[in-house]
């Protein structure tokens, strides 16, 4: 079933912004601040709100129906079936007859219903056909994909979903309350919530208790900096939700600290869910494919705007039938309108999107693809992506580096405790199952307080009480941050004062552990009285350095083979790490990643945006780095030119994973991680980076060769429709001929999306060149024109096709031609190698030309030919054919060989 639907996520993804919309909450909040899109919240739920964050506890949770330990689950499903699951509605489905019209709505199929009803007031019966034939296949094609892409995206949204700690009671009065991770969607008001840093938060909900509780809600408010939450109401006489201090908003999340809180709005009932409806009227602003996109096809209407008038000219006073020369020129604009780059491009980044769920990948956004290809630097963190997901306590020693039980035993109170983000270290430390067996914390000791982790002080604190005596401050971190704040040091029973000679051994000691591969956290402690309950930021000093617990943190198996491939391919690799410089460089020679320089976090701090421009050039390896270093990293390559991609699993790297042009996570990070990417890996391999990258390579090359097959052949046959305009007394081809070339053309290109890309192609990072793509048209062009013209003399001298009454059999010759080398085209531009020989297309598009090729030459020669007025041509003329054919392809390779020595080949 699984494969079944990752099968279907991609056909037809026509609308990729709704796919976006159904995934990112952070996508959508900056689109909100793009925009003049109002943030006031309809009165009724402000009051709501206000009323809420104004409340007593206790009755607000007897007012909501909850208790202090939270909803039994029979409470829950029955407040869920009544309010439904947490979920917002960000776009109602279309009616199917609202949903039809959209699909036909667009200016080509516009522009083709006015050429037939034009046709039909002309009483060309046939031509008005053709044309409604082609409009309601293109309507009917759009409106079935778009149909299925819908139900997909909803199938691979639940595929990556996030979860909430949910405190659950039992019906008797909320006794024995559990812990569970439940689904988002599953919260229902009332609902008691744990939160920790890392964390979604995943509807509105009242703060009831907070510890150091900070919240970015920079996209809803416009607040560049976290802001504090506590379970007090500061100022009680605020009248803007956005200001209460003890109310948090879905779709923000947790910086720093722990708090409880009561779920009080869930889907559409919350502030996110009142904006969803009128951000989604808006547009997200144009990533680099998109716009690279657009640029390509405004190039190609601006010169359909152009030509098609100067042809409707050219044969209005050259033959003076106006009517005629509209319906030609009609036709002329159809033909050079590129109405297959849509479906070209969503088919091909659809089928890279297959390809790599194959591989355990889910594409969020479908445009990433692409930008997979065009990506010529990855920069990623070090733990839990270049590294194992399993990190291994590997040492416990004192401050001379001798093993200490003492401060593996504090290091355990201080993980055991801690309710803020457990990261991977704090899991390490836990494991060892001997301690709590010694230690009993259960029973011996009682949390008094904590100090949660954040990403400036890089330490977090435990208050403990053992058997109500004195308080013991336990604090862990990197070490030159509780270096900080420790005044002395314990060596066995004795305790010395840290004189700067201590500090100079302490950081040897601890520099060779880094330098065996060891990534280490100093603990340090300090007693206390038992009178004080409530500790702060300002209750870390005067601390007394322990130890250091120090941890093995591997590298995957696939990490050395995978930096290896991208290098191959022209991706350079920068690691941004919050580790120290040690650690991080031990683990870059493990994995083969050869150091051009390393920065430190405080170093950058100290530089502008111009020197930094210019060391992020020269520098591979990057240590002791916060959130805003990662992301201003990523900025500033951008800047540089590059297209950055960032791999991360951690709150630390969510604004470098969104500043990327192509953000890449794992499954088994943070929510807030997941929110940010675009990529997500649902395995532990990297290799697949590789394959996302060449995937990405197929994708562009094979769209750009519609755009230069399309560009270039167009060119040519508007050239010739001038010449033979200007010289012949009639219409070279009739508008039907057009159309019906132009549709079988079009059809032999939707093979295109599953051809074969040459290696030499996928070496280099693609990207969009609008400019190269003027000049390949202007370049190859005329090339189809010479045979043009050299049909036009054939059909002329040859077969005495010179005046009206031999109209229809010069326009057959020409449309057989015109059809076969415009098909043929492909072949050529496919590939700078000979076509056939040194390099063959695909299965799929070697035959789909094939089948075109016979039907072009079938239509005149049967019994069909009458209908679309063409006449069947002589044997001589399918005698030279071939000559002409062959001629344009010899020709066409020549000129190749003399563009790839001048600009080369993309």
């Amino acid at each position: 079933m699984r494969n079944r639907i990752l099968r279907e996520v991609f056909v037809g993804f026509v609308r990729t912004r709704r796919m976006v919309r159904h995934f990112s909450r952070l996508a959508l909040l900056e689109t909100l601040g793009r925009t003049g899109v109002s943030r006031e919240l309809p009165a009724a739920q402000s009051k709501a709100l206000i009323a809420a964050a104004k409340a007593d506890a206790p009755a607000l949770l007897q007012q909501i129906g909850s208790t202090e330990a939270g909803l039994s689950e029979a409470q829950a499903d029955a407040v869920r079936e009544r309010v439904g699951p947490n979920e917002v509605e960000h776009e109602k489905p279309l009616p199917w007859w609202m949903h039809l019209w959209h699909s036909f709505r667009n200016p080509f199929n516009l522009l083709l219903t006015l050429l037939a009803v034009i046709s039909l007031l002309t009483h060309d019966l046939k031509g008005a056909l053709v044309i409604s034939t082609m409009v309601v296949l293109s309507t009917l094609l759009r409106f079935w994909q778009e149909a299925k892409s819908n139900k997909a995206a909803d199938a691979l949204k639940a595929m990556v979903s996030n979860t909430a700690t949910v405190l659950r009671g039992s019906l008797q009065g909320g006794q024995g309350t559990q812990r569970l991770e439940l689904p988002i969607k599953l919260l229902v008001p009332g609902d008691l919530i744990a939160l920790s840093a890392g964390d979604m938060i995943p509807a509105d909900c009242r703060v009831l208790t907070a510890k150091d509780l900070f919240v970015a809600q920079a996209a809803m408010t416009g607040e560049s900096m976290p802001v504090e939450k506590t379970a007090a109401l500061r100022d009680a006489q605020a009248d803007n939700p956005l200001e209460l201090d003890n109310i948090v908003f879905m779709g923000t999340n947790v910086v720093s600290g722990s708090a409880t809180a009561l779920v009080l709005a869930t889907g559409n009932g919350t502030y996110f869910g009142s904006l969803a409806s009128r951000v989604i009227a808006t547009d997200r602003a144009p990533t680099s494919f998109q716009a690279g996109v657009n640029k390509v096809s405004w190039l190609l209407i601006r010169f359909m705007f152009v030509m098609a008038p100067l042809v409707f000219f050219i044969n209005g006073f050259a033959k003076g039938n106006w009517l005629e020369a509209l319906l030609f020129a009609l036709a002329i604009a159809v033909g050079l309108t590129p109405e297959m780059l849509p479906m070209i491009v969503t088919s091909t980044l659809a089928k890279g999107a297959v390809f790599l769920s194959r591989k355990k990948v889910i594409v969020k956004r479908l445009d990433a693809i692409q930008n997979f290809g065009a990506m010529d630097v990855l920069c990623t963190d070090k733990t839990g992506t270049l590294t194992q997901d399993k990190i291994f306590l590997a040492r416990h020693v004192d401050v001379w580096g001798e093993d200490s039980d003492d401060v593996l035993e504090l290091a355990y109170l201080n993980s055991y405790y801690q309710t803020g983000l457990k990261n991977l270290l704090d899991v390490a430390v836990l494991e060892h199952a001997e301690v709590s067996s010694s230690l009993e914390p259960a029973r011996n000791f009682r949390k008094v307080d904590e100090i949660p982790f954040d990403f400036t002080r890089r330490r977090m604190s435990v208050v403990v009480a053992e058997h109500d005596a004195h308080h013991l401050l336990i604090t862990k971190g990197a070490v030159e941050e509780v270096l900080a704040v420790c005044t002395q040091v314990r060596h066995g029973a004795e305790v010395e004062p840290l004189t700067p000679a201590l500090l100079e051994r302490i950081r040897a000691v601890t520099a060779g552990l880094n330098e065996e591969g060891l990534r280490v956290v100093a603990v340090a402690a300090r007693e206390g009285p038992s009178t004080q309950e409530v500790y702060g930021l300002a209750d870390e000093r005067a601390l007394t350095l322990i130890g250091y617990v120090a941890f093995l943190d591997p590298p995957k198996d696939s990490t050395a083979a995978a930096l290896r491939a991208l290098a191959e391919h022209s991706v350079t690799v920068k690691v941004l790490t919050g580790d120290n410089e040690l650690v991080a460089a031990k683990i870059c020679r493990e994995v083969g990643l050869a150091q051009q320089g390393v920065l430190l976090g405080g170093a950058i701090e100290q530089m502008s945006d111009q020197e930094l421009a210019r060391a992020v050039e020269s520098h591979n390896l990057f240590a002791k780095l916060t959130p805003l270093h990662k992301e201003r990293i990523v900025r500033l390559l951008k800047a540089n030119g590059h297209v950055v991609g960032f791999m991360g699993d951690g709150i630390n790297d969510a604004p470098a994973l969104r500043a990327a042009d192509i953000g890449i996570s794992v499954d088994s990070a943070v929510d807030i991680a997941k929110e940010a990417a675009d990529i997500i890996l649902l395995e532990k391999s990297l290799l697949v980076l590789e394959q996302g990258v060449l995937e990405g390579r197929r994708t562009f090359a094979n769209m750009l060769k519609y755009i230069k097959m399309t560009s270039s052949s167009n060119f040519g046959n508007v050239f010739s429709v001038l010449v033979a305009s200007a010289f012949i007394p009639f219409l070279p081809m009739l508008p039907i001929h057009l159309l019906v070339q132009n549709l079988l053309y079009d059809i032999s290109q939707t093979a295109i999306p599953f051809d074969n890309v040459d290696e030499e192609l996928l070496r280099q990072p693609l990207r969009w060149q609008p400019d190269d793509i003027g000049r390949f048209m202007v370049f190859f062009g005329p090339i189809s024109s010479v045979f043009d013209i050299t049909t036009f003399a054939m059909m002329w001298y040859l077969f005495d096709a010179q005046t009206p009454a031999q109209q229809t059999l010069f326009q057959s010759g020409w449309f057989v031609v015109g059809l076969l080398t415009q098909t043929l085209i492909v072949h050529m531009i496919r590939t700078p190698k000979l076509p056939f020989i040194q390099s063959r297309a695909a299965t799929p598009l070697l035959a789909m030309t094939g089948l075109i090729m016979a039907v072009g030459v079938f239509l005149p020669m049967g019994p069909l030919a009458h209908y679309f007025k063409l006449q069947a041509l002589p044997p001589l003329y399918f005698a030279l054919l071939p000559l002409i054919v062959l001629g344009y392809m010899t020709l066409t390779q020549a000129m190749k060989g003399i563009y790839m020595r001048r600009w080369g080949w993309q």
